[in-house]
């Protein structure tokens, strides 16, 4: 219950700021949610995750009513026990309220390309269903038919027009605008993992302003944008010093590290201060105490002090704590790996490549230890050369002192690429899908470890291609 009501205070707060900016009329939301699995534990309470729950409560409802942000597809689809089957039909109910929508969401960038991107390869279906008011067979699950068949209607008109839009697309840039031309901008989380997404998502949107949503974790809310015209890369969250208990700790660039990547270093840590203490420009990691019952816990989040709203203040999220890559002396975490992989990424920009999305891990069965990194490209046409001037360049990218100075010494082996079979990552996915998990809360894993061995058989079952580094010599 606490968590509903501190959801849906976060959610009409940034509404608010979001309607200054860019008012929407009565219509509704094109939103790409899911709800999983229900399970009883033994001892015959009812679990499932907070987003389930969530969409579930008829305050959220009423909430979203009142903020004018009523999801175009009817519960059986966000509650369907297929996430393909509701894909599908979230797409479709979007299309044939096209007109109504005034804005896209999802909790993440993630599942706003996955969704776009299926869009691409079924769109011709969706215009026969609304052709001829037949749902397409491939949606089985009685619920979700009988849903969506009680609102589907012959429209060839809307057919045809759809049809036109996405025949005159140039490679779908702008389709969200060319099909859904009332809406506003689309909204979703954009910031840390979601990053490398945005330069897709951006493709699909056309002219349409990205909004990076509320600033949250699992453990619970933090802020709310309240400056919804920043673009994701430089969004801000007013701290709400009413969800939660909020400190926050000083990290201090130690000497000699000032200008180090901010994720790669260890600070300095002073005693923890209070949400009216904070000094603008300075760093700090949050610590949430929080009606769930956490005390004093560290999100391992790093936030820059941006400014004030009134007297709480703003952040800027840097980056995570966490270290993901490390084999001996070198430190890299999930920012530096997504720098390396966007400095690798000019180079396949050149020839009309990207990257759809990427892991990593450390393989210790050779000696020495080194760095694998798991690409998933747009086309398997990159050539050889092309794909070995980018693990060179990833290599390089790393610029950790320690990892550096390991690979010069060789205690650290060659970086290596192994690039992927297209739809790997949905096959990682789907296996955690299958273990009950939720499409709207899946983020990929910027790390496998050898532990995972599940998720490391589906990566390794399906390389193509591996490459090494020769950055540093042979």
């Amino acid at each position: 219950m606490t968590n509903c009501l501190s959801t849906i205070q976060i959610f009409r707060t940034s509404y608010a700021f979001r309607n200054r900016e860019y008012p929407i009329g009565n219509g509704k939301a094109l939103q790409f949610v899911y709800g999983s699995k229900q399970v009883f534990t033994q001892g015959g309470i009812l679990a499932t995750t907070a987003t389930t729950n969530l969409y579930r409560s008829w305050r959220f409802k009423e909430a979203m009513k009142d903020i004018m942000s009523q999801c175009c597809s009817p519960d059986e689809v966000i509650f369907g026990p297929d996430f393909h089957q509701s894909l599908y039909c979230h797409l479709l109910c979007g299309l044939m309220y096209s007109d109504e929508v005034q804005f896209v969401f999802s909790p993440f960038a993630h599942s706003l390309v996955h969704a776009f991107h299926t869009l691409v390869e079924v769109w011709e279906d969706l215009c026969a269903d609304i052709r001829h008011g037949v749902l397409s067979k491939r949606i089985t699950t009685p619920s979700i038919r009988q849903a969506v068949l009680k609102i589907l209607r012959p429209n060839p008109e809307l057919a045809s027009a759809i049809y036109n839009k996405c025949q005159n697309l140039s490679s779908w840039y702008g389709v969200i605008p060319a099909l859904w031309s009332n809406a506003k901008y689309i909204y979703g989380i954009m910031t840390g993992s979601m990053e490398p997404y945005l330069k897709k998502l951006r493709h699909y949107a056309g002219h349409l302003p990205l909004m990076s949503a509320d600033y949250g974790a699992s453990e619970g809310w933090v802020g709310s944008n309240v400056n919804p015209t920043l673009p994701p890369e430089e969004v801000t969250y007013a701290v709400l010093p009413n969800i939660a208990y909020f400190e926050f700790i000083p990290l201090e660039k130690p000497k000699g590290e000032e200008m180090e990547n901010s994720s790669s270093i260890h600070y300095i840590e002073s005693e923890p201060v209070g949400l009216t203490e904070v000094e603008v420009g300075k760093i700090y990691e949050v610590v949430i105490t929080n009606f769930a019952g956490l005390y004093r816990y560290r999100l391992g989040d790093i936030v820059k002090i941006a400014g004030f709203h009134n007297s709480t203040p703003e952040l800027q999220f840097i980056c995570r704590r966490s270290l993901v890559l490390s084999i001996n002396i070198d430190k890299n975490t999930e920012k530096d790996l997504q720098l390396a992989v966007e400095e690798a990424e000019k180079l396949l920009a050149e020839e009309k490549l990207e990257v759809v999305d990427f892991t990593s891990l450390v393989d210790r069965a050779s000696d020495p230890g080194h760095y694998v990194i798991f690409w998933e490209l747009s086309s398997g046409n990159a050539s050889e050369e092309l794909l070995s001037s980018c693990v060179n360049s990833m290599d390089l990218a790393f610029v950790d002192a320690g990892y550096v100075g390991s690979r010069k010494i060789k205690t650290i082996g060659a970086l290596e690429l192994r690039v992927l079979r297209k739809g790997t990552f949905g096959q990682v996915m789907n296996h955690y899908l299958s273990l009950g998990g939720a499409v709207s809360q899946f983020k990929t894993p910027r790390f496998v470890s050898q532990s995972n061995s599940k998720v490391l058989q589906i990566l390794n079952r399906n390389v193509t291609q591996s490459y090494f580094s020769t950055a540093y010599g042979i």
